[in-house]
């Protein structure tokens, strides 16, 4: 304590805190004359002492000299004023900007003089600037992005209220296709906000599977063939045969990237041509150096504006977005995704003369010598027939969508709108293959694939897809702990259903049948031998019931066909209702499912009318076909 004491009384500290303190220390008179400054000034590029003698007020921003001349007045009439802002300038011509505490001297029985310790803010002002840059940055975004939701959103239910008015087949096709273009543009906007998030947060992951870039690049570039064509621009493609090969890594996320670089270069290119450049470079430790460059002709980005085209929310004007729509994500993502596998994407560009952007992300090499099929370059071979399909999903458009796609396969589809149905009906039956919803009213996905797990029998281990709008690392897992075996994100294609259905899962039927009524192994379209065992082949009572059904049969295709002309879809669905009973009975359970699926479609309006006069028809005359060959049994 002596020692400090000491200290203090030899006024040592004076030459720690002031001449030495980080904080600029003026003495000015009452004129701003400059007296005394400490070396801090060292920080702005002065000498010590050089500022002596000089006016303070020359060395203000001239924008805000003003203003400091005022709240300089003010701290003469005080004894203490505090945090006066204001712009020095640096003997670089610079500016920095400090903030001082003043204490005036005359107050204190002295001379008419301040003292100013003033403290450099630059830094929390640049933060602060920035901080203003991006909030305005992301209230545009969010502005952006909902004129961009609605959008699609207003087109579909446009069109849907269209189609609703029965329009001629041409222009129907038109509300289709438009329909469908808006659900792409909503898709896309959806998944990159779905990507930002998954990579704010963390959790994306990478996978790390063989595939041969060069494949990918080529068939990734036919995609955007029409487009070119379209805008009648020259497409020039140069894959360096270094790219051909096997490496490990995430193909889905290098075509996400380049994706996203070719689309802008399609958008924004009027005239001209796009030039995709890719090059390889073996690197030591069995890396490989993938580079890939996309350059265009376009309307190049501002060199004021290079710096913030990979900031998320951020495009190189506002009006980008009021002219070629999008979410301002793109280029962030691409080079968050780019970085998080270790590699880059940089920019080059003059305006109104083109763009060019190079992405390089370092792969595994491999030597597999497997190719891994992939959604890049799938075909989808015809599967065989009559896989038994248990179809989980409570969203009406999402039900109707995935049995239209299992129908062109001629799966064998039965529905269900919760878990709890789910489970009945697979005690009830045997299933090949469960696509499964998540995220379900009474009983989730979760829940009923326990529950199935559970089952006694076989049925216990029957294959369950998941359905799921939440790809993240830790809903996947999620799935996988409840025991399901594969999972398909939403909204999927045809490819992809077909993928995990046929190719990743490998399924065939275990229990095969056609999905329409064919003679059996006896050359017949029913089998009566139920009837037969409950009967003990009691003759009157087999020719009682055939003879019943032949003459209801009869009554239902007439009123069907009368149905048909009327276009009455409600009593059509009652008619197949009302003849299932009897189907089961008689051993038509092919004719019985066509039944079913014409009730659900009819009752629903699961289908367009011209599609619902199609399948009641082929119905009501396979149904008189089997009456026909039950009358000749009765014969």
């Amino acid at each position: 304590m002596k020692q400090l004491q000491a200290y203090i009384r030899k006024g040592k500290f004076y030459d720690a805190v002031v001449e030495q303190g980080s904080d600029i220390i003026f003495i000015v008179d009452f004129t701003g004359n400059i007296y005394y400054h400490n070396t801090a000034v060292r920080a702005l590029g002065y000498k010590a002492g050089s500022l002596v003698g000089k006016n303070i007020f020359d060395y203000i921003h001239p924008d805000s000299v003003d203003l400091f001349r005022k709240q300089f007045a003010q701290s003469l009439r005080r004894a203490y004023n505090q945090k006066i802002e204001f712009a020095f300038r640096c003997r670089d011509k610079s500016y920095r900007f400090f903030e001082f505490n003043s204490i005036n001297l005359k107050h204190r029985d002295g001379p008419e003089g301040l003292i100013l310790d003033c403290r450099d803010i630059t830094q929390r002002k640049n933060d602060a600037a920035e901080l203003l840059r991006l909030q305005k940055a992301k209230e545009q975004f969010m502005a952006n992005i909902s004129h961009e939701i609605r959008t699609p959103i207003n087109g579909i239910a446009g069109m849907a209220e269209l189609l609703m008015q029965n329009p001629p087949e041409e222009d129907r096709k038109n509300y289709i296709n438009a329909i469908r273009h808006s659900a792409e543009n909503l898709k896309v906007i959806i998944n990159d906000l779905l990507d930002l998030s998954s990579i704010e947060s963390g959790k994306l992951r990478f996978e790390q599977i063989p595939f041969n870039p060069a494949e990918l690049i080529q068939s990734l570039a036919q995609t955007f063939t029409y487009q070119i064509k379209e805008k009648r621009l020259t497409f020039n493609l140069n894959v360096h045969p270094d790219v051909n090969r096997m490496v490990a890594g995430d193909p889905a996320r290098l075509n996400q990237i380049l994706t996203n670089l070719i689309s802008n270069a399609v958008k924004f290119t009027h005239r001209g041509s796009i030039t995709l450049v890719a090059n390889g470079n073996k690197l030591r430790n069995r890396k490989f150096l993938l580079t890939v460059s996309v350059k265009d002709t376009g309307v190049g980005i501002p060199a004021e504006k290079l710096n913030t085209i990979f900031e998320s929310f951020s495009q190189a004007d506002a009006s980008v977005t009021r002219k070629y729509g999008g979410t301002g994500l793109g280029l962030s993502i691409a080079r968050q995704l780019a970085e998080l596998q270790n590699g880059s994407i940089s920019v080059q560009s003059t305006e109104h003369v083109g763009s060019e952007f190079t992405v390089t992300i370092p792969y595994k090499a491999t030597h597999a010598n497997q190719q891994r099929k992939n959604s890049f370059a799938l075909t989808a071979e015809n599967p065989p027939p009559g896989l038994r399909v248990l179809l989980v999903e409570d969203n009406d458009v999402n039900r109707l969508y995935a049995e239209a796609l299992l129908k062109s396969w001629q799966c064998i589809t039965e529905t269900a709108e919760n878990g709890v149905v789910t489970i009945e009906k697979i005690k009830a039956q045997p299933f090949d293959v469960v696509l499964m919803d998540v995220q379900m009213p009474v009983m989730d996905g979760y829940e009923s694939t326990r529950a199935i797990r559970q089952l006694p029998g076989p049925n216990a281990n029957v294959p369950v897809v998941a359905l799921t709008a939440n790809a993240t690392r830790h809903h996947l897992n999620q799935c996988f702990a409840a025991g399901m075996n594969a999972f398909l994100p939403k909204p999927f294609t045809r490819e992809d259903l077909y993928r995990v259905l046929f190719v990743e899962l490998k399924l065939s039927p275990s229990h095969p049948g056609p999905t329409h009524p064919k003679p059996t192994s006896a050359g017949k379209l029913y089998d009566l031998s139920y009837l037969s065992k409950i009967s003990d082949n009691n003759t009157d009572f087999l020719q009682d019931i055939i003879g019943t059904f032949v003459q209801t049969a009869a009554g239902i295709c007439t009123r069907m066909q009368q149905c048909l002309s009327e276009e009455n879809w409600i009593e059509a669905g009652r008619l197949a209702h009302q003849i299932k009973p009897s189907l089961s009975l008689l051993g038509m359970n092919d004719l019985k499912n066509q039944a079913a699926a014409l009730e659900e479609k009819c009752k629903n309006r699961e289908a367009t009318p011209g599609q619902l006069r199609k399948d009641a028809e082929m119905f009501y005359k396979q149904l008189a076909r089997a009456a026909e060959a039950l009358r000749e049994e009765l014969k």
